[in-house]
């Protein structure tokens, strides 16, 4: 318990700081600058998407259905599979928080590698697509969007909201389990462990690659993870491979990258990724000087063995932590719907629709949605259909509440786009 309490003391005042940044980007960066440069079958279009998505602070869940809206909004297929391979691996919250861990050494090595794999990624991507395969674009008939001034005040509301209360509910939850997590591997595992494999940092590589692919590791919960399995003798660019390759990949993004995308597309997502973090990995052991990525965490040895004082500015921080973390839970999980917020002034409810003569409100069951980015692109996606007047979505019950005028089969093509399923 003493370790995980010390790893949140290292880490709580450089997260706070990185999701303050993460909530003001997603604040004050306009949504339309990400696809107005994601259109051609061009290295500039993948170029820019690797550059957007870098430092957004998008979780392996939540970047999915964000890269599809690209897609549909008409970005190339090159530069969704670069923006799915670059966003989830790191972010401004991540690559702060893996500095205040791992050093300033792995915080800049950490988005280069995001960078290269991105890039190669979407360039065997838009080599080896189909000549005469096009940018989608929604056919739909979508609403005109008007424009809404908001205030510097309600923008920076809004991006405490996001940062504070959103992110906490989208990856409080994994960052708590990379903490216990790392909390038991220090513990359980015996010292040196890896050192076993020290002369062969391949197999050490494998061995990491196998354990991270499946899983759903968020790119901020994996730090402790590496740093606890550094401790126990992981080769730096072991740890590498744990970082970009958990983050990166996991059984959602799979499922849906080859159902949306295309088989093809899926083998060269992976095949980036995987050679990427191996290939970078290998640099770090052996090319780059080890000194570099061996001195933070061995000082992070000596925190977990020597301070055990709460009176001081990391403590403070961390009861802030706690405090966001269990009020974002608390909001979480309070949040419903039903169909008495329909707005209906006279309806009759039967088998979750309800109907007059000019609205009807019905309630479809989505699968795959799990963090607010999931729940914002789907609520963007059903909006934009001609005739809903309104749209309620429950991440609790993965039920989308849609009213208007409209037909079931538009509103379940909107978000099946979006990689989900819809019934």
């Amino acid at each position: 318990m003493i370790t995980i309490l010390e790893l949140i003391n290292a880490m709580s005042p450089f997260l706070l700081l990185g999701f303050f940044l993460a909530g003001i980007m997603h604040a004050f960066v306009p949504n339309t600058l990400y696809s107005r440069y994601l259109a051609k079958d061009n290295f500039a279009s993948i170029f820019w998407a690797t550059l957007f998505g870098i430092p957004l602070p998008l979780c392996s869940c939540g970047v999915i259905p964000t890269a599809m809206s690209l897609r549909r909004e008409g970005a190339s297929k090159g530069a969704t599979v670069s923006f799915l391979i670059a966003t989830p691996q790191t972010g401004i919250d991540s690559i702060i928080a893996t500095y205040s861990l791992m050093g300033l050494p792995f915080a800049i090595v950490r988005p280069v590698a995001a960078l290269l794999t991105a890039l190669f990624g979407g360039t065997l991507v838009n080599i080896f697509r189909n000549k005469c395969e096009e940018v989608v674009n929604i056919e739909a008939k979508v609403k005109p969007q008007t424009k809404e001034k908001v205030s510097f005040a309600r923008k920076f509301i809004s991006a405490l909201k996001y940062g504070y209360v959103e992110m906490m509910q989208d990856i409080g939850k994994y960052l708590i389990i990379g903490l216990v997590v790392a909390g038991i591997i220090t513990v359980a595992v015996p010292n040196e462990f890896f050192a076993l494999f020290a002369d062969n940092s391949l197999l050490s590589m494998l061995l990491v690659l196998l354990f991270s692919l499946p899983m759903y590791l968020c790119a901020t919960g994996s730090i402790p993870i590496a740093v606890a399995l550094m401790l126990k003798g992981l080769s730096p660019g072991a740890a590498l491979v744990l970082l970009m390759a958990g983050p990166a990949v996991n059984f959602a993004s799979m499922l849906v990258v080859g159902k949306v995308l295309g088989k093809k597309t899926l083998f060269i997502y992976l095949l980036s990724v995987v050679l990427g973090s191996f290939l970078c990995g290998l640099a770090i052991d052996y090319l780059l000087p080890r000194e570099w990525f061996v001195m933070p965490w061995t000082q992070m040895q000596s925190l977990v063995e020597h301070s055990h004082s709460f009176l001081s500015f990391n403590s403070l921080c961390t009861l802030v932590m706690i405090g966001l973390l269990v009020n974002a839970f608390v909001r979480k999980h309070s949040h419903g719907h039903s169909h008495s917020d329909c707005g209906c002034s006279s309806c009759t409810c039967a088998n979750d629709t309800c109907s007059t003569s000019e609205t009807k409100m019905q309630e479809f069951k989505v699968e795959g949605m799990r963090c607010n980015h999931c729940k914002a692109n789907v609520e963007k996606a059903v909006s934009s259909i001609q005739g809903v007047e309104s749209v309620e979505v429950s991440l609790e019950d993965n039920t989308v509440l849609v009213k208007g005028n409209f037909t079931p089969d538009e509103v379940k093509k909107a978000i099946e786009e979006l990689g989900f399923s819809a019934f």
